[in-house]
């Protein structure tokens, strides 16, 4: 059986050979890879069905890589594992993880205890395994009066990717109206209400302030937007074009 673990830090790199050559001794072949592509590449020439991921990578972060190895093998297990617990990270993952894959999410601040429970118990028994600070942080969020719907998520997305709100309604299947209730909705759980206008009298671009707002709560990053534009990508490429 071999193993793939993507990492592009050495010392990380050789954390993780280390755990999985004690934890997983019905791995006989582990294979590294230190970038989303050659994850990609690698995963597909071998066939792996057991990764070890890691989401924050110089060259193709591991949201993408997954998403592609999913598209391939749905049936592939995979365990990430990060310094960071952002809300971004948690959603951009919840999107594209298949209904019938097994996949965890641990913080390089575990201990190696907990590192190889997490290894055994997604990479050979086929469960799903979040840290527990990171399941914390995605209950309080659940709690928040202040959390996102996933419609309102992707609406976001389309804000910061600068899709007007008509060509929202288009993409997301809704109305213009429905769109706009849910910009409003969205401007109010962001506070962007209260900060619109200065006492300069300066009105302040709304959808601007809702894009930076959730930079600064990480409810977005770099990665989650390099994802979302290539969907966009993809989108545009497939829409007929206007006659007006």
């Amino acid at each position: 059986m071999k193993i793939l673990l993507v990492e592009d830090d050495n010392m990380h790199a050789d954390f993780l050979m280390e755990i999985v050559e004690n934890a997983l001794p019905e791995f006989d072949e582990i294979l590294v890879a230190h970038n989303g592509k050659e994850a990609e590449k690698l995963a597909h020439l071998h066939q792996i069905s057991a990764v070890v991921m890691d989401l924050r990578m110089k060259e193709h972060n591991g949201i993408e890589a997954a998403r592609t190895i999913w598209a391939e093998r749905p049936h592939t297990r995979i365990l990430f594992w990060s310094n960071y617990s952002d809300e971004a990270y948690l959603r951009g993952i919840t999107r594209i993880v298949p209904d019938q894959a097994a996949y965890g999410y641990v913080l390089k601040t575990a201990t190696p205890d907990k590192m190889r429970l997490a290894l055994r118990a997604v990479l050979i028994e086929a469960q799903i395994v979040v840290d527990r600070e990171v399941h914390q942080i995605q209950a309080q969020q659940m709690r928040s009066r202040s959390a996102l719907t996933e419609f309102e998520y992707l609406i976001l997305l389309d804000l910061a990717l600068g899709l007007p709100d008509k060509a929202i309604a288009m993409r997301r299947k809704l109305s213009l109206r429905t769109v706009q209730n849910r910009l409003l909705s969205l401007y109010d759980k962001l506070e962007v209400e209260s900060q619109d206008q200065n006492e300069m009298g300066i009105v302040l671009n709304k959808r601007t302030r809702a894009v930076s707002s959730a930079i600064a709560r990480k409810v977005i990053n770099r990665e989650g937007l390099i994802s979302a534009n290539k969907e966009l990508s993809a989108w545009l490429a497939g829409q007929p074009v206007p006659l007006d």
